[in-house]
């Protein structure tokens, strides 16, 4: 089959592939792929003889589910090399997380691999609007994080011009998205509210940029959170997914014309939600914890990964391959107060519904005696009044309530109160272990 042009560019084949033909792919290389780490990675093959299962009962995508998961426990306790199942001298660049809560996890790519995520990181912008010749103004980090130069290399594939700029020097950023007038940014979406406050700051007026597409990723954000984004920039609001113990940015990516969830490139990563309590592989359209298995990779092939992200399965739009609904949190994440799940991401929705309130907040959980108390520390707009404060309290405390379920303090503070981020930013301080 040969695609010859959409409105986005010059498709893969693969992108516009029977379901079947996905499949019969997809078979094929998990075959690979499961052998490939068996016979190569001491600790992942020991786990499959802890589990009895051999590649050999791959039979079908389904026999997937007979082999053991692979989570964040498996790289720390091989750290740093010992989930490679190519030599060192094959792997031609090392990324890791920040360790900050005990062993980073650590990666590696061989030079294939490289090839591999450029190719789908330049997908995924092609998909999101973007084209060869645009100007991409790259803020996630570079570094060990895979964020900025996973966006790099794929900008340049595509053809784009690249501004490398990584994170901080906000006031920079923004004198050289002036000067430099990109055509895209791609950047964690509550760095984006921090830049837009900085444009604000210095009378910059976004709408007269000729910056139409936004990126972004690395943490989950909300529909409101889009819509408060297009709405001040003037923008399209896009959502790329990845993680770096899977490959990094460009797993999945929102495609334009639909705005509908991230299509999952699946041709090089398979998709497996389950019950996040049980393991149990649910059905497509059941929410539960994303579970990736690596179709392609060379130097950390990556069986059923464990992501802790929860959402759900969705059928092909803009593409045949399949989505995933917006990241309602990570299982990790989820906050238990007086018996109720919470997640920041609902928090954050109640927050954007109240027009006067700026989309800056921190959610403080303590604990008096056996009762556990929520703080919602979050700002005003900078257009709004005094007067407004109060009305806006009540007004979040309500929607808090009847949406979420649990009662709340609100507590408006100054403008800039907020600490601002630089890259992911840290909106819950549990500090319940310490009463």
């Amino acid at each position: 089959m040969s695609i010859e042009k959409t409105r986005s560019g010059s498709l893969d084949d693969i992108e516009m592939a029977s379901i079947d033909e996905l499949r019969a792919l997809q078979l094929k290389r998990m075959r690979w792929s499961i052998a490939h780490c068996y016979n190569n990675v001491p600790a992942y093959r020991q786990m499959c003889k802890d589990k009895g299962v051999h590649p050999f009962d791959l039979k079908k995508l389904e026999d997937l589910k007979l082999f053991p998961f692979t989570q964040k426990d498996y790289l720390r306790n091989n750290y740093p090399f010992g989930t490679f199942a190519v030599p060192n001298r094959d792997v031609v660049r090392i990324h890791a997380s920040s360790g900050t809560t005990g062993k980073p996890t650590v990666v590696g790519y061989t030079q294939n691999d490289i090839d591999t995520w450029a190719n789908v990181v330049a997908r995924s912008i092609r998909a999101a609007g973007g084209h060869h010749g645009d100007k991409v103004h790259i803020s996630y980090g570079y570094g060990l994080f895979t964020g900025g130069m996973g966006a790099h290399y794929g900008a340049e594939r595509l053809g784009c011009t690249v501004i490398p700029m990584s994170g901080g020097q906000t006031e920079k950023q923004v004198q050289l998205m002036k000067d430099f007038d990109p055509d895209i940014i791609m950047v964690t979406p509550s760095y984006m509210l921090n830049l837009i406050d900085e444009m604000d700051r210095q009378g910059v007026d976004p709408l007269k940029l000729s910056l139409r597409l936004g990126i972004f990723g690395a943490e989950p954000w909300t529909e409101e959170m889009r819509k408060n984004i297009e709405a001040r920039l003037g923008i399209d609001a896009l959502d790329i997914y990845g993680l770096s113990e899977v490959m990094g940015p460009g797993v999945a990516q929102e495609c334009l014309e639909s705005k509908d969830g991230p299509t999952i490139w699946e041709d090089h990563f398979y998709p497996e939600i389950i019950d996040p309590n049980t393991g149990e592989v649910l059905p497509d359209g059941e929410y539960g914890e994303l579970v990736f298995t690596s179709l392609t990779k060379e130097a950390l092939p990556i069986i059923r990964y464990r992501t802790r992200d929860l959402t759900r399965l969705l059928p092909g739009t803009a593409r045949p391959m399949r989505r995933i609904d917006k990241i309602t949190g990570r299982s990790d994440d989820m906050m238990i107060i007086r018996g109720v799940n919470v997640f920041p991401t609902q928090i954050e929705e109640q927050i954007l519904k109240v027009s006067t309130l700026a989309p800056h907040y921190e959610i403080i959980v303590t604990k008096d005696g056996n009762l556990d108390k929520v703080e919602v520390k979050v700002e005003m707009t900078p257009d709004a009044r005094d007067a407004d404060q109060q009305a806006a309290t009540k007004e979040l405390q309500h929607h808090i309530k009847a949406v979420v379920g649990i009662s709340t303090r609100i507590t408006v503070v100054d403008g800039g109160a907020i600490p601002r981020s630089e890259g992911k930013a840290k909106r819950v301080f549990d500090k319940r272990k310490d009463n």
